[in-house]
């Protein structure tokens, strides 16, 4: 090979690697620009996340809020709710309570009604016995209506066996009883339902020592 020809070679040579040198920096450049390019909108994206982030607690926010006000204007209207109901039901026990008679009351008027009846005919009755059958009469009447209304039952009648749970003794004698009775009855007893709400006052006669 001649010496002009190797220096042909060699010039040729330098230029391909210059220009593969040349690409090599070229494909760098354009790598980097491309990486360069997608930070830039891999920032972006993150800003816009970013954004939206903010705007959905701001929203979230924004529902606990109403949550809270919602509770409270539920809270107080129960409130109010409870406070109106309590006072209902006072104002009904009162009411129960001042006018609890008042059935009993309207059922005594009539038994009243015949008792002034029964005064005005004694003004100018002429026989006893007709103004003492008027006053029994009403008295089994309103006894009647005591007992089957509001089961209050009258007791003690001489004879029936002594008991202190629910007789009184005034006072006491010897007797020929086999077991202490009453003698008389000054104050009859009377009982509602089971329950003794005035204990009969009586004599009772025992037996002899």
């Amino acid at each position: 090979m001649s010496e002009e020809t190797a220096k042909e070679t060699e010039q040729t040579e330098n230029q391909n690697e210059n220009a593969e040198n040349q690409a090599e920096n070229s494909g760098k450049t354009e790598s980097q620009t491309e990486e360069t390019t997608e930070s830039a909108e891999t920032e972006e994206k993150k800003e816009e996340t970013a954004e939206e982030k903010i705007s959905r607690l701001e929203k979230e926010v924004e529902d606990l809020k109403k949550q809270i006000e919602d509770s409270k204007k539920e809270a107080l209207y129960k409130a109010a709710e409870n406070e109106n109901w309590r006072k209902r039901m006072m104002q009904q026990k009162e009411d129960a309570v001042a006018y609890a008679n008042s059935s009993l009351l309207s059922d005594l008027l009539e038994s009243l009604d015949n008792f002034d009846r029964t005064v005005e005919s004694a003004a100018t009755a002429t026989d006893p016995k007709t103004i003492a059958d008027g006053v029994k009469m009403i008295n089994s009447s309103l006894v009647s209506m005591l007992e089957s209304k509001y089961n209050l039952v009258g007791y003690g009648a001489v004879g029936d066996a002594f008991d202190p749970d629910i007789h009184e003794a005034i006072g006491m004698q010897e007797g020929d009883v086999q077991e202490e009775q009453l003698a008389a009855v000054y104050l009859k007893g009377y009982k509602l339902k089971d329950k003794v709400i005035r204990h009969a006052k009586v004599m009772v006669v025992k037996p002899k020592a």
